[in-house]
C-alpha cells in the first residue's frame, strides 16, 4: 500500500488493511496443524517523527476497532523494562508486522534493528511482514536512494550497515 501524499485521509486504506489481518490470521492458522499463539496480532514498526501523530495513530485506531491486538511502542512498552530487551521479545510475540517506511525511517538505528529482527522472524513462515511506503518509493528503500539514502548515509561505516541494507532490500521486495 503506498499513500501518494502524507496529508490525505487514509481512513479507507486503514480499514482495508485492518480487515485483511483477521482473514490472514485465520487462513495461516488453519493451514498448520501446530498452532502457535502470539501475544500480539500486529507489531507496528515506524519512525515516529514522520508518522506517529498522523498515519500511525489512525492505523492503530483502525486495528483497535477491529479488535486486532497491536504493539505500538508508546502504548505497550512496560514501565521499568529495558526497551532494548522488550522490543525483540514483542517482535517475536507478534504474528504480523506492518513496517511503515518513511523518509526518516532509515535514520533510526532502533528502526533498523527492529527491521532486521522482523525480517528474521518473517523468514520462519510463522510471521508475516507487510511494508507500507509512506511518501517514499519502494525503490528508494530497496536501494537506499533519495530521502531514504540520505537518512541511511549516517550509518555507512557502522558495523551493522550491511545487515541493515539487506533487511531494507528484503522488506522492500515484499508485496505490500
Amino acid at each position: 500500500m503506498k499513500p501518494s501524499t502524507p496529508n490525505l485521509n487514509y481512513s479507507h486504506n486503514f480499514h482495508l488493511l485492518a480487515n485483511s489481518i483477521p482473514s490472514m490470521a485465520a487462513s495461516s492458522s488453519s493451514s498448520s496443524s501446530v498452532q502457535k499463539t502470539f501475544k500480539y496480532d500486529v507489531f507496528l514498526s515506524f519512525r515516529g517523527i514522520d508518522t506517529r501523530k498522523n498515519f500511525i495513530d489512525h492505523l492503530y485506531q483502525a486495528l483497535k476497532e477491529k479488535a486486532i491486538y497491536t504493539y505500538k511502542d508508546d502504548e505497550r512498552i512496560t514501565k521499568g523494562k529495558r526497551i532494548r530487551d522488550e522490543l525483540p521479545e514483542s517482535i517475536e510475540e507478534s504474528q504480523f508486522y506492518i513496517v511503515v517506511f518513511s523518509k526518516n525511517y532509515a535514520s533510526s538505528s532502533w528502526c533498523l534493528q527492529e527491521l532486521v529482527k522482523i525480517m528474521e522472524c518473517h523468514k520462519t513462515k510463522k510471521h508475516t511482514a507487510y511494508p507500507v511506503f509512506y511518501d517514499v518509493e519502494p525503490t528508494e528503500v530497496r536501494h537506499q536512494t533519495g530521502a531514504v539514502g540520505e537518512a541511511f548515509s549516517i550509518y555507512e561505516n557502522h558495523e551493522a550497515a550491511g545487515k541493515w541494507r539487506n533487511a531494507l532490500k528484503d522488506a522492500a521486495d515484499l508485496a505490500g
